[in-house]
């Protein structure tokens, strides 16, 4: 299925003209994160679903701008129970609330991280409507707050405590769900948990990747709505299941708080042993005829056997999980008890128990670990020492003798493994894209069954080197399948009226830029000839001089003969000698790089006052003129630029990048830049800014060439955007980014220097002179 929006023209009829243009804007971020079906399936009828409810257009513009972030945390099934959701609720609350519903929702689903906590999430406002719907709108303007320090059953006790205690008080029911009232920062501080998954599931990732070099799918799960302990971490579908929060462990109630075991440590733990299992346990266990007491012992035996695997690579491991043995020769005799104190003696070579169950199955263990085939033996030593323990006459019960090890899984994965590869499950949210494929000459003859694949395709092959037919400008790499939507970049904006950041508010769109005629570059740089001359002389004194010697050194590279024959001199004359008698030879580079972001708005197609040129004209010979000068000085430098069609499509054309050559490559995409749209100043200067961090260089310079005051479609206060734009520079700066701005409009000095300071900024009153300007500035500024 095409993803071409204009194939849609009866939905944004529907719509409306307001609704329609949100949903071109977020068109792009949209056709990203759903699949064809998704697309047309939850995000086109959802939308016009909404709208036949007849509550306003409001509803309707929040489903639009806030399903594809959802989509692209939890996959475009979260969407779908979204809308269920709302459709339910629709009849109990206000069109407010369930745009309110929507516009959160996106951080619900980053901070639950899970589709089925996702869903249990909204199972829980559609409660509390019935129960306190005055506190549904205010506990949503203060989600992010919460769901930062609570996790769903912890959210989940904390709402239905003030629903219950202010059924009747409306007004205390307002302030409890608006954080207002101490009762209810007290129930807060309470139901805190100390760590929560959704801040280390990252760190976590990067921890197992570095031990085992591959991936590993982790999700949080909850099992704490009516107790505060979670669900035991589980494996389900090569997807490791941690509690959604761990409290800090502590081994001893009587222990001090060094002795405690922290919750990013038991997350670690966790998860280092459930990869174990992904790794090492590579056949399903026979579960058939054995009796549950069995089927935990060989478990047992099985979580051994893998550490033990694992210890054997990263010996480092053991003190990952011995703190969270905590069981002792005084335990206890039960049978839990005497399970535990035998997963330590597994583990742990120093532990010295003497009860003969336990010398039993370290024996058992011990002798047989290192044979090749763990479902027999495992199996023979999980039977025999299930019957030794009943016959000593220990009680088991399933449900009440659990082993307490917090960090071990429930062991399911070793029951269940050729099961789930069988099925072949795949990882729920991830949804399926268009995949280009690169192969050689002869698997393309030999192999493709459908040459010139389309729209719907989901594996579009195309050659490793480009190949063109007769008389065709694009290789048939270009022509085949549709070209894949551009990576979203997403970044905060500020506030300046609640003084916070609007964490990924903005979405940048790098663009691949058109291309024009190289020789409309190249008769700039003969029609600018005496400039070019003039500038010659200038970009030699700014090129490197190579080694300089410098002289009077008291450590160096080698002595200065002259120098030691003078300190030698007053030695013989009885006087104080002049230390420095060395030579150090200096290598004179320029460690700078440049990133020169062009505002590419609407406004620059405007002719210039007195000229035949647009505003557009002159920043492109001013553009060539300064990267033909860095071109010749060496220095580092890029040629980025911007337009914007509201906060959801920030456009970013990288016209040159800094490992590329400043070639007909690049002129051709200087020659093609045209002018469009707004300017969202704030949003490109941060992308830029991350562009510009990743160069190694010690200076880092961002300048900026506008015509205008920054401003766009979606923002009717003049003064937000100017705001923003100002943090963006302060942001850069405290990353070690200066940043300059050589605005053309002839007004800007009331805005600019709030903007930039008031030392970096130039204002071009004569347009005409930009390309004399800019090239002389940049010498200015980095001599």
């Amino acid at each position: 299925m095409a993803l071409e929006l204009d194939k849609y023209q009866d939905i944004l009829d529907e719509l409306g003209e307001h609704a329609g243009e949100v949903l071109r804007a977020s068109w792009g971020e949209a056709a990203r994160v759903f699949s064809p079906r998704g697309l047309e399936r939850y995000y086109l009828q959802g939308a016009t679903g909404l709208k036949s409810l007849g509550r306003g257009t409001d509803l309707v513009v929040s489903f639009i701008q806030n399903a594809p972030a959802v989509a692209r945390e939890l996959g475009e099934d979260a969407v779908a129970d979204l809308l269920a959701a709302a459709i339910k609720m629709y009849s109990k609350t206000s069109a407010a609330v369930i745009a309110s519903i929507f516009s959160t929702s996106p951080v619900a689903a980053a901070r639950l991280g899970d589709p089925e906590l996702f869903r249990g999430y909204l199972h829980l406002l559609d409660m509390l409507l019935a129960q306190a719907p005055r506190g549904v709108r205010p506990m949503l303007d203060q989600l992010g707050t919460l769901l930062a320090q609570l996790t769903l059953g912890g959210l989940r006790r904390w709402a239905l405590w003030g629903a219950q205690a202010h059924k009747t008080n409306f007004d205390g029911q307002l302030k409890y769900f608006s954080l207002d009232s101490p009762e209810s920062i007290g129930v807060l501080q309470r139901e805190r948990k100390g760590t929560l998954f959704i801040d280390v599931q990252r760190r976590i990732g990067m921890y197992l990747r570095a031990l085992w070099g591959r991936d590993f799918f982790l999700r949080p799960t909850s099992g704490d709505f009516e107790q505060r302990e979670g669900y035991r971490p589980y494996i389900d579908g090569y997807i490791i299941h941690l509690p959604d929060a761990y409290d800090d462990f502590v081994p001893d109630p009587a222990a001090d708080e060094a002795e405690q075991v922290a919750g990013i440590a038991l997350y670690r733990a966790s998860a280092a042993h459930a990869a174990c299992h992904q790794v090492y346990t590579t056949r399903q266990f026979d579960s058939t005829g054995l009796s549950s007491l069995q089927k935990v012992l060989m478990g047992l035996i099985e979580d051994a056997r893998v550490e033990a695997l694992a210890l054997a690579k990263f010996p480092g491991l053991r003190q990952t999980w011995l703190p969270l043995h905590t069981a002792t020769p005084q335990s206890g005799d039960g049978a839990a008890a005497l399970m535990a104190r035998l997963a330590r003696a597994l583990l742990d070579d120093t532990y010295q128990d003497t009860h003969a169950w336990v010398a039993l199955g370290c024996r058992l263990f011990r002798a047989r670990c290192t044979e090749s085939e763990p479902g027999v033996w495992v199996r023979e030593a999980g039977i025999e020492l299930a019957d030794v323990l009943l016959a000593s006459g220990a009680n088991y019960s399933h449900t009440n003798d659990v082993i307490d090890i917090v960090y071990r899984d429930d062991n399911r994965y070793m029951w269940e493994f050729e099961d789930i590869l069988e099925a072949g499950q795949v990882i729920a949210g991830v949804t399926t894209q268009q995949i280009r494929k690169y192969v050689s000459v002869m698997e393309m003859i030999n192999t493709l069954d459908v040459p010139g694949a389309g729209d719907d395709a989901n594996e579009i092959w195309v050659l490793n080197s480009e190949f063109f037919r007769d008389e065709e400008s694009a290789s048939i790499n270009q022509q085949e399948g549709r070209e894949p939507p551009p990576d979203p970049y997403h970044y905060a904006e500020w506030d300046y009226q609640m003084q916070l950041d609007r964490p990924d508010w903005c979405t940048v769109l790098e663009k691949r830029p058109k291309t024009g005629e190289v020789e409309l570059i190249d008769e700039i740089v003969v029609k600018h000839k005496p400039l070019v001359a003039r500038l010659k002389h200038l970009i030699e004194a700014m090129q490197p001089q190579g080694v300089q010697r410098l002289r009077k050194q008291e450590d160096g590279d080698e002595i200065d003969l002259n120098a030691a024959v003078r300190a030698m001199i007053d030695i013989r004359l009885g006087e104080q000698p002049d230390p420095r008698i060395m030579m150090r030879s200096v290598r004179k580079v320029r460690d700078l790089s440049v990133l020169l972001l062009i505002d590419l708005s609407e406004s620059t197609n405007d002719s210039v006052l007195g000229s035949d040129s647009t505003v557009l004209q002159l920043a492109r010979e001013a553009t060539v003129l300064l990267a033909d000068a860095l071109d010749k000085i060496g220095d580092p430098f890029a040629l980025h630029g911007f337009d914007s069609n509201g906060r959801h499509d920030v456009e970013y054309f990288r016209f040159k990048d800094f490992d590329d050559d400043f070639n007909d490559k690049a002129k051709s995409r200087l020659a093609g830049m045209s002018g469009q749209l707004s300017t969202r100043m704030g949003a490109a200067m941060r992308h830029a800014g991350s562009l510009l961090k990743r160069q190694p260089s010690n200076k880092k310079l961002l300048l900026v060439i506008t015509d205008g005051e920054p401003a766009d479609n979606d923002v009717r206060d003049p003064q937000y955007l100017r705001f923003d734009a100002k943090k963006a520079v302060e942001e850069l700066t405290r990353d070690g980014i200066a940043t300059y701005c050589l605005s053309l409009d002839p007004r800007a000095d009331g805005y600019v220097s709030r903007i930039f300071g008031a030392r970096n900024y130039m204002v071009v009153d004569h347009v005409e002179r930009l390309p004399e300007k800019l090239p002389l500035l940049y010498m200015g500024l980095t001599r």
